[in-house]
């Protein structure tokens, strides 16, 4: 591996803007050299306006770049294992968006071809390393809760107004594109931070539905499950709810206390050990796959001791099918 990490982006989508895009050239020993996407139209505006040198509208062409020593897949998921697979076998290492893929078998393909081929695959779980999620880790690390009991998981949130269009419905919403619904979109995020916080799940049982009707996908789900470590959680998403009565909120409770916190939201850390009160406020990035970002280019360059999040992320995915009752 070269001392510089030359990115080059595959779908340079909304997610490429802020979130994670201007990112590759913030990180020390980190370049964004070439973007793609189908769009000549699109990827040319992209590439001008964020200063990247080279653009592509053919997928192989920027993995066979020599350029190029890595890749940041950020198409939607349906070609999340197609094109990292390429690239892996290319022998360059991956950065590819959540979810992993749009099942646990496609998922488990990528793993095992990063392990054949020996290349590093990451997945975009991002927020594990934001300061707010490290600092509920360490509460929960330190005992500070005590034993950990069970967890209440609520995230409601409106429809959009790109839902109720039938004929031309957002990416989101059409299985062989997403996984799902907007639940793989959104709750992968949550249930990736809970396997960070409390370790792997062991047992899932869930139920999805269509209660508003706007869309053909499921729209309203619950799930409980049991963590290796015995800690039970309770969960309920719907993506139809009432815009002034949206909530994204979880509840962990122990022994001595119970902490509340968001996943999207960035609300302030509420604490509570027996008759004591704290909060805790922390920023969030403005481009919030940066701190990400730091930690797998430190990883291939041998300067951060962060290896491959794939197992977890793949984990995930399973969690997520077992919900929907796919496997």
């Amino acid at each position: 591996m070269s001392i510089m990490i030359n990115w080059g982006i595959i779908g340079v989508g909304n997610v490429c803007e802020i979130k994670s895009g201007p990112a590759f050239n913030i990180v020390k020993d980190s370049s964004l050299v070439a973007v793609m996407r189908r769009d000549e139209l699109k990827v040319k505006d992209f590439a001008q306006r964020h200063n990247v040198a080279k653009w592509y509208i053919n997928a192989d062409d920027l993995i066979n770049d020599p350029e190029i020593n890595a890749v940041y897949v950020a198409t939607p998921p349906h070609k999340h294992k197609e094109y990292t697979i390429k690239a892996l076998e290319a022998g360059k290492p991956v950065y590819v968006e959540k979810p992993m893929a749009l099942n646990f078998h496609e998922a488990q393909e990528m793993v095992n071809v990063s392990k054949k081929t020996g290349i590093p695959l990451f997945v975009a779980y991002y927020r594990r390393w934001f300061p707010y999620f490290l600092k509920i880790k360490e509460l929960l690390d330190s005992e500070t809760l005590g034993k950990i009991l069970a967890i209440n998981l609520t995230n409601i949130l409106p429809a959009r107004k790109e839902d109720f269009d039938l004929n031309k419905p957002p990416w989101h919403l059409i299985p062989k594109i997403s996984g799902g619904g907007y639940f793989f979109d959104l709750a992968c995020h949550q249930l990736d931070i809970l396997d960070f916080l409390l370790g792997p799940v062991e047992n899932v049982s869930g139920q999805y539905t269509n209660r508003a009707g706007y869309y053909w996908v499921e729209d309203t789900l619950s799930a409980n499950l049991k963590f290796e470590s015995g800690v039970l959680a309770a969960c309920v998403w719907s993506y139809v709810g009432d815009k002034n009565n949206s909530l994204d909120r979880i509840e962990i409770f122990g022994t001595k206390g119970m902490v509340t916190f968001s996943i999207s939201s960035n609300t302030p850390i509420y604490l509570k050990v027996g008759k004591k009160e704290e909060i805790f406020r922390f920023e969030k990035p403005k481009h919030v796959e940066l701190p990400m970002i730091e930690k797998v280019v430190g990883s291939l360059l041998g300067t951060d001791s962060f290896s491959s999040n794939m197992k977890s992320a793949a984990r995930t995915n399973l969690v997520m099918d077992k919900i929907m009752r796919q496997v």
